[in-house]
């Protein structure tokens, strides 16, 4: 079982530190990771102005947010594990735009990132979260999943239905940053957690470097098997690096509960089925995330969380609850008429090709889901997806008609 004391010895940061002052552990404990904001000291031979990067053709939020002022003041500092600004805003630096979204432009590398860089963090978070201000507002969760209601879709028009969200483990830097046995380390937590679900939770573990040909040939049949990333958001961030060591996929025996393990994020947990009915989805989702979380915390360890931030992942457009409900939907009609964009903004939906975020739709088949992360629950922004698909195929059967259809009022995000 891991400890406090374990978790402490394992920062880089503590083990320079403990050897430096010969071995204390109260000293090592009081520069852990969870007393240390300030930041760490960083030598540069250059001025800040000389390395300011050269963001005129960016659109992404770092470029927008990012000043030569914010820059001076933060790119001297770094985490208690090393991580630096400039290792942050690389993937943005390096990718000034995205053909479909405004894309975040920065990731953090661990836990304190998001203090020791907050003067530039806090207004991206600000500008991707539609206002949420993490210096004033608190972030709720609610997985109670009997809350839902209208959560069965029209099946002509809905063909799948999946929430997903990502978990990290408190004391392990993220996966931008971490070191092969801080991965390694992921991976065994989450596997020996995984090992303790039960009933129609119980599943099994593929390593992407142990799995057989006919277990590889499985996943990629049902859809499941991630493979190395090629975008650049994600390999200028560095989340490829040692591709495929301790990565792997987790599933139930039904296939409906997955566990994706050292991708983007530590963790990525997806419920999914064919078929319109979310609000079963939602139900096995709440399930499986609460003893997930349950088995991690037995054996020693934590998620990663704020009151703030609500739980801490790599990317700072899934702060919050991390979800995504999604379905994909049938729309040819609805999807041709200059309203549906407005529509899509007014419900506070974002659309997707069903290949992703780097995909254009085919056949008028679009993946929708929530736009929102952060401020509002759980429960609520599945209910949000769930009324927005609603009103996206009663929109689609009026125009089957040739009947008008109406741009709803924008719904307000925080309530």
């Amino acid at each position: 079982m891991a400890s406090n004391f374990s978790r402490v010895m394992s920062s880089k940061w503590n083990i320079r530190i403990l050897s430096l002052v010969g071995g204390s552990v109260t000293a090592g404990f009081l520069l852990h990771r969870e007393h240390v904001s300030a930041g760490v000291p960083v030598r540069r031979m250059y001025p800040a102005s000389a390395e300011y990067p050269d963001l005129r053709k960016h659109n992404n939020c770092m470029a927008s947010n990012l000043t030569p002022a914010i820059y001076a003041k933060l790119c001297n500092k770094a985490t208690p594990n090393g991580y630096t600004l400039d290792q942050a805003i690389q993937t943005g630096v390096d990718n000034p735009g995205h053909p479909f979204i405004k894309t975040v432009g920065m990731v953090a590398g661990d836990e304190e990132s998001y203090e020791v860089f907050a003067d530039l963090l806090d207004p991206i978070i600000k500008e991707r979260h539609n206002g949420y201000d993490p210096c004033t507002m608190k972030h709720p969760t609610d997985l109670d999943s009997s809350k839902i209601h209208s959560g069965l879709f029209d099946e002509r028009y809905v063909l799948s239905s999946r929430v997903r969200t990502g978990r990290s483990i408190r004391g392990l830097s993220l996966p931008p940053a971490c070191t092969r046995a801080e991965r390694r380390e992921v991976e065994k937590v989450v596997v020996d957690a995984l090992s303790g679900l039960k009933g129609d939770l119980t599943g099994k573990y593929f390593s992407l470097t142990q799995m057989t040909d006919k277990e590889q040939q499985q996943l990629i049949d049902d859809h499941f098997l991630f493979d190395k990333p090629v975008s650049p958001l994600l390999t200028c961030a560095g989340m490829a690096r040692d591709w495929p060591d301790a990565r792997g996929i987790w599933h139930n025996n039904e296939k409906t509960f997955l566990i994706w393990i050292n991708e983007e994020d530590h963790t990525r947990v997806i419920s999914m089925e064919k078929g319109g009915n979310m609000k079963r989805v939602f139900e096995r989702f709440c399930k499986g995330l609460k003893e997930v979380e349950r088995l991690i915390q037995e054996r020693g360890w934590e998620f990663m969380w704020s009151e703030s931030l609500g739980y801490i992942l790599t990317c700072p457009s899934n702060l919050g609850t991390g979800l995504r409900a999604g379905v994909h939907v049938k729309l040819p009609l609805l999807s041709k008429d200059p309203r549906f964009s407005k529509i899509l903004d007014n419900l506070r939906l974002q659309k997707r090709g069903t290949g992703g975020v780097d995909t254009a739709a085919v056949g008028g088949i679009f993946d929708i889901s929530n736009l929102d992360r952060l401020g509002q629950s759980e429960v609520q922004l599945v209910q949000t997806v769930i009324d927005g698909v609603n009103y996206l195929v009663e929109c689609e059967k009026r125009l089957e008609k040739g009947q008008d259809i109406k741009v709803p009022a924008p719904l307000k995000q925080f309530k």
